[in-house]
C-alpha cells in the first residue's frame, strides 16, 4: 500500500471542511497521497443508528484509516475553546490503536475554525494535541517561514491553521488563511516523505 496522509475533520457549517480540502491540496502538491475523512454528527437522543456511509460528502473515518496513515491532519471547529464533541467521541474510540502503538512516531498537525477572532482557536488547537501526544505522534505547527502567518488579519497561529468564519459563519476563508492551510499540508507531507524515505 502506498503511504498516505489522513486529513480527518468534523465540520458543522462547512468552514472546517473547506480547510481540510485546502490542507489536502497542499499535501497533494508534494506528490503524497491523501485520504479525506470525517466523523458522524452526534445526537443527544439516539433513535436510529447513523448510516455507516453518509449520503453525501466525505466518508466517515474508520480506525483502519487512522491506523494505516503515515501522517495526520486533525481538524475541528471551536466549541467554547475546545474541540467539537464529535471529534472527541471519535478519538475516545481509539484505545485499541493506543494499545498496539499504531500511531507511534507518525507526524500530525491540527487546524480549526471559529465564529470570532477571540473564539478560542488557540485553546482548541491545544485541546486536540493531548490525544495525539498519548498516541506517540510527532506534532508539527506552522512555521513563521510562511509570511502569511505574520501578515494575517484573521486566522492563523503557530499551533496550526485557523479561520474566523464570523458570528453567522458566512465569512469566506481569507487568502492568508488559504495559504496557511496549504502550507500546513505541504509541511506535514514533507516530514512524512522524509520519514518514509
Amino acid at each position: 500500500m502506498q503511504p498516505y496522509i489522513l486529513v480527518l475533520y468534523y465540520s458543522k457549517n462547512g468552514a472546517t471542511k473547506e480547510m481540510a480540502h485546502l490542507i489536502a491540496n497542499g499535501i497533494e502538491s508534494t506528490g503524497m497521497q491523501v485520504k479525506i475523512r470525517t466523523v458522524p454528527q452526534l445526537s443527544t437522543v439516539v433513535t436510529v443508528a447513523a448510516a455507516s456511509i453518509p449520503e453525501e460528502g466525505d466518508i466517515y473515518c474508520s480506525l483502519d484509516d487512522l491506523a494505516n496513515c503515515a501522517g495526520l491532519a486533525l481538524g475541528s471547529p471551536t466549541r467554547f475553546g475546545n474541540m467539537a464533541s464529535e471529534m472527541k467521541y471519535f478519538l475516545d474510540q481509539t484505545t485499541s490503536l493506543w494499545l498496539n502503538g499504531a500511531l507511534h512516531g507518525k507526524p500530525a498537525c491540527v487546524f480549526t475554525s471559529s465564529g470570532s477572532m477571540h473564539g478560542g482557536q488557540e485553546s482548541t488547537l491545544l485541546t486536540m494535541l493531548p490525544p495525539l501526544f498519548h498516541h506517540g505522534m510527532m506534532i508539527l505547527g506552522l512555521s513563521n517561514s510562511a509570511p502569511a502567518l505574520s501578515n494575517t488579519k484573521t486566522g492563523g497561529t503557530p499551533y496550526g491553521a485557523s479561520h474566523v468564519s464570523g458570528p453567522r459563519h458566512d465569512l469566506s476563508i481569507s487568502q492568508d488563511e488559504k495559504i496557511l492551510c496549504e502550507e500546513q499540508g505541504k509541511r506535514l507531507a514533507q516530514v512524512v516523505q522524509k520519514l518514509v524515505g
